[in-house]
């Protein structure tokens, strides 16, 4: 507790002294003060995190950002191309031998469409054209 709040430390110090000099009968109030204390700590504590975190999600929307998930995680990226690439074995093994060519490169369409759905889904802007991405750099070539 020392190391964490200092001051609290006082308070319990003080409660025990009181509690020494003024007897057992008034253990239960001074008791109640303290965790009276303790509970405005705590309180505080919550509110400046909730204010925080309320101020970062502000700025994530005044960003025009999308707020972080846990899914779009640099692992879960890979490990989607580590798994597709491990599919692409067998499903080119299977189109290319029973429809040859045209089974193979049908089995191939469908591995890129998978990816770059989900390359899309975890970056929205990555196939936008450049008309989208901002109107300063169109504006020098329109006379």
């Amino acid at each position: 507790m020392d190391e964490r709040d200092p001051e609290l430390k006082k308070e319990l110090n003080a409660t025990l002294q009181a509690r020494r000099e003024l007897g057992e009968e008034y253990e239960s109030a001074l008791v109640d003060s303290f965790l009276e204390k303790v509970d405005q700590r705590i309180d505080g504590a919550v509110d400046r995190r909730l204010r925080r975190q309320l101020a970062e999600q502000q700025m994530v929307t005044a960003r025009g950002a999308r707020s972080p998930k846990s899914t779009d995680s640099f692992g879960e990226r890979f490990g989607f191309g580590i798994v597709s690439m491990v599919l692409a074995i067998p499903l080119s093994a299977i189109g290319g031998g029973v429809a040859h060519l045209p089974g193979l490169l049908v089995a191939w369409a469908g591995i890129v469409g998978v990816n770059a759905f989900q390359a899309a889904r975890t970056n929205p802007d990555l196939f936008r054209g450049r008309r989208h991405r901002g109107s300063s750099q169109d504006s020098d070539w329109e006379g």
